[in-house]
């Protein structure tokens, strides 16, 4: 077993890297963002079916898992749906992949790299116009 594996519950994370992934969402496969709503908001992979989930909150005690995040995606998508977990630079998403294969859910890959990794290649990204007036 690699250093970047996690088993869970006999199902393991498979991780694929950007390249991979951008061809597999072009390709209808759902995009799930475990970034923070924040972070989302400041940019984010540029996808035609893309959700953001938090897989952790920011709270002034550090970083805590959202304990709401398998019922929020489950809510979201369903166990057949074929998914790409992503996040900042892959390590939310590596967990956030093995919650949910662990949860049932059938065809679930990690980004490696996460959107650092993405916006490095020149990838498509969605930046919100914010009202912000400046130059």
């Amino acid at each position: 077993m690699g250093s970047n594996e996690i088993e869970s519950s006999g199902s393991e994370v498979v991780t694929i890297d950007v390249n991979v992934a951008k061809g597999l969402i072009q390709n209808g496969y759902v995009y799930l963002d475990v970034r923070t709503v924040e972070e989302f908001e400041k940019g984010h992979v540029d996808a035609e079916k893309i959700i953001n989930i938090p897989y952790m909150f920011n709270t002034p005690e550090g970083r805590v898992k959202n304990p709401e995040f398998l019922k929020e995606v489950l809510s979201a998508s369903n166990k057949e749906e074929h998914l790409i977990v992503g996040c900042q630079s892959g390590v939310r998403s590596l967990y956030a992949t093995a919650d949910l294969l662990a949860e049932g859910f059938k065809d679930v890959s990690n980004m490696g790299g996460g959107y650092l990794d993405w916006v490095k290649h020149d990838f498509p990204v969605k930046i919100p116009i914010t009202n912000e007036k400046e130059l």
